[in-house]
């Protein structure tokens, strides 16, 4: 590769290093603030799916429940103390958001297993939003030891 063209691409990856982690945390807590506040409002496009999966609760104590979760959930990734919390709040969240795959295939696939109807492909696209939790839980802790190790010298506690 040329030198000019791999220092180029150096550069665009550091840049995407840096900045990756604020800009997934802003994205995802856009997603779970909007998608949340819409729940109680009754604008919720997977009211119906979410009414027929969770069946056993009342329907506007489930989707108040629900809506207040993931707005919690969105501010937890936008205000840095919260964030393990809200990284806990959606890992215990998402799992159930793939119960309708279970128990409602009529409405998740036209041709199971793989013809996923709209709605299965709604809940399918989670898989990323865990990957994008696990990215940024993957940054929430320094290492202590490298972080110790990466002091000058004369910086560091004698032994």
């Amino acid at each position: 590769m040329n030198l000019t063209v791999a220092l180029i691409d150096y550069r665009i990856s550091a840049w995407m290093d840096k900045y990756c982690q604020i800009l997934m945390r802003i994205s995802l807590a856009l997603i779970f603030i909007w998608f949340g506040l819409l729940k109680p409002l009754g604008m919720s496009p997977e009211e119906e799916l979410i009414k027929r999966t969770v069946y056993f609760f009342p329907p506007d104590i489930i989707l108040n429940i629900l809506g207040c979760w993931e707005v919690a959930i969105g501010i937890g990734l936008l205000y840095r103390p919260l964030l393990r919390l809200a990284l806990l709040l959606l890992l215990v969240e998402l799992p159930g958001t793939f119960l309708p795959l279970i128990i409602l295939p009529e409405i998740c696939f036209h041709s199971i297993p793989f013809g996923l109807s709209l709605e299965g492909q709604y809940i399918i696209k989670n898989l990323f939003l865990i990957a994008a939790a696990f990215m940024i839980g993957s940054k929430v802790s320094r290492n202590p030891v490298h972080r110790e190790h990466s002091k000058p010298v004369s910086d560091r506690p004698e032994r």
